[in-house]
C-alpha cells in the first residue's frame, strides 16, 4: 500500500469537499476544509517527502467562472513538482497534452470517455493515441445504486449504465496505466471506507488502483490494507492534518509500505 496525495481545487481554492455536494448551479460544494496555502504548498510538500503519484483534481467545470483560476492553480503544482502529480478534471483528447506540457505525469479521465452513459472506445482510442496508456489514468469513481456500484461522472453528478465491476476493469486495464476509484457516498465523510466496493477491488491484481473516500481513523487504513489484501493504494483528504484532520501526515506514511 502506497499514500497518493491529493490536491482537490474548487473554485480557485485548494479545499476538501464532501463528494456528494458538489453542484454545477451556483459553483456550489459543502467544504470541509478551505486552505490559506496555495497548491503550490502541497505540492512542494509532497516532493520534500518524496511522495509520487498524487492527483490534483479541478472541481470545476470547464468554461465556467473559476475553472480558469483552478487551472492556474494547477499550473502553480505542476511546476512546482513536475512529473510527480497527475491531473485531472474536463480532460479530454484536445487539452490532455497541454496538462502533461504544464508537467503532469498523467492524466485522469472520466466524463470524456464514458459518455452518454456508455465506455465510448473511439474517445478512449483517441486519448491512447494522443498521451499513451503510459500517460492515462482512467477514473471509475462510484456510487452504490441497486446493491452495486455504477461509475459517476461529471464532478460525480451523473450515474453511468457502467458498474464497476472485475468484468469492467478488466475490459480497460488495456488502455490504462491506473486506476483512481473514489467511494463517492463516503467521500469527504471520514466515517469509514466503503467496504463491500473494497473488498472487489481486493480481486484485481493488475494495473495500480488507488482507492479514495471515507477514511476518517488509523483503523481505517488497516482495515483497507486487509480488505484490499495490500493492493490497493490510498488517499486520504478530510481527515489529514494537512486538511484541518486529525490524521498526521508523517505517521500516514509511516504506516505505507
Amino acid at each position: 500500500m502506497k499514500f497518493r496525495p491529493c490536491i482537490d481545487i474548487h473554485n480557485g481554492k485548494v479545499k476538501q469537499i464532501v463528494g456528494g455536494s458538489l453542484l454545477d448551479e451556483g459553483n456550489q460544494a459543502k467544504e470541509n476544509f478551505v486552505a490559506t496555502q496555495d497548491a503550490a504548498f502541497y505540492a512542494n510538500l509532497y516532493k520534500d517527502t518524496g511522495i509520487k503519484g498524487g492527483h490534483i483534481i479541478l472541481l470545476n467545470k470547464a468554461g465556467t467562472e473559476y475553472y480558469d483560476a483552478d487551472v492556474e492553480q494547477a499550473r502553480l503544482a505542476l511546476s512546482a513538482y513536475p512529473n510527480g502529480l497527475q491531473i485531472g478534471g474536463g480532460i479530454t483528447a484536445e487539452n490532455a497534452a497541454q496538462f502533461l506540457e504544464m508537467g503532469a505525469s498523467h492524466v485522469i479521465v472520466t466524463s470524456y470517455v464514458f459518455s452518454d452513459g456508455k465506455i465510448n472506445y473511439e474517445r478512449l482510442h483517441r486519448l491512447v493515441n494522443t498521451v499513451g496508456k503510459e500517460h492515462l489514468v482512467l477514473d471509475l469513481s462510484c456510487r452504490k445504486k441497486d446493491g452495486q456500484y455504477y461509475i459517476v461522472t461529471d464532478r460525480w453528478q451523473k450515474f453511468t449504465d457502467e458498474v464497476v465491476c472485475q468484468e469492467t476493469i478488466l475490459k480497460l486495464q488495456d488502455y490504462a496505466d491506473e486506476f483512481l476509484i473514489h467511494a463517492v457516498d463516503v467521500e469527504g465523510k471520514a466515517n469509514g471506507v466503503e467496504q463491500d466496493l473494497v473488498r472487489m477491488l481486493s480481486e484485481y491484481a493488475g494495473v495500480p488502483v488507488t482507492y479514495a473516500g471515507g477514511v476518517g481513523s488509523y483503523e481505517d487504513i488497516e482495515v483497507l490494507r486487509t480488505l484490499g489484501k495490500g493492493r490497493l493504494h490510498v488517499t486520504i483528504g478530510s481527515a489529514l492534518d494537512l486538511f484541518g484532520g486529525k490524521l498526521e501526515y508523517d505517521k500516514v506514511l509511516s504506516m505505507m509500505d
